[in-house]
């Protein structure tokens, strides 16, 4: 129907994830209105991440690739002295980091698992960086891990499996809690997430 390079363009960004095929449709024409400048401008960023980004050799978040391990960058989590090394919070991907850095509350240092435990998609604890969240709390003086992988099934099946694996180091392992979002309604809450909510209440002061 289309001309082949419109054709490959729509089908190269449909396999993006959360782009269905109207969406790739959509913004492969967008891309076509734009001046050449600014198409340009959009695959040099593209061909430039892909050449100088990397993953940190030891926690595996995104890191430039001058610093094969960002514990060489002294901007980085990795190596900041005002980092709390006892503390190591486990995540799924890189953009996890950044939503909790956005809260302020947490002040350890973070490990990504690049991934989550999902049989149905062929993916094990193999295919995840466990073995080097195991030399990390070895080599290094943590004192617990908090397990901040996502509140779905994927996530529950990785946080139960650490939990397992950890549970006889002699760290304290944690999980995040889950509940209602603050503003939220009881009466739209569904029965997962107000259990939850239930589990994890803590104790108010007067």
């Amino acid at each position: 129907m289309y001309p082949i390079p419109v054709q490959t363009l729509i089908d190269e960004l449909g396999r993006l994830p959360g782009v269905g095929p109207k969406s790739a449709q959509r913004i492969a024409f967008h891309l076509l209105k734009l001046p050449v400048d600014d198409a340009n401008r959009l695959a040099r960023a593209i061909a430039e991440v892909k050449e100088t980004v990397r993953a940190c050799e030891r926690c595996y978040n995104v890191t430039d690739a001058a610093y094969p391990g960002c514990v060489d960058d002294p901007t980085s989590l990795c190596s900041s002295d005002r980092r709390d090394t006892s503390l190591l919070c486990v995540v799924e991907e890189p953009r996890d980091i950044v939503a909790i850095e956005r809260t302020g509350e947490f002040k350890g240092r973070y490990h990504v698992l690049q991934g989550a435990i999902s049989p149905i998609d062929g993916v094990g604890p193999d295919q995840l960086r466990v073995k080097e969240l195991l030399l990390r709390i070895g080599e290094d003086d943590v004192e617990e891990v908090i397990i901040c992988t996502n509140p779905n099934i994927e996530g529950e099946a990785t946080a139960m499996f650490l939990a397992r694996l950890l549970k006889d180091i002699g760290i304290t392992v944690s999980r995040i809690a889950s509940g209602l979002p603050v503003g939220g309604d009881l009466e739209y809450a569904d029965e997962l997430t107000l259990g939850r909510a239930l589990e994890g209440r803590r104790a108010l002061e007067a």
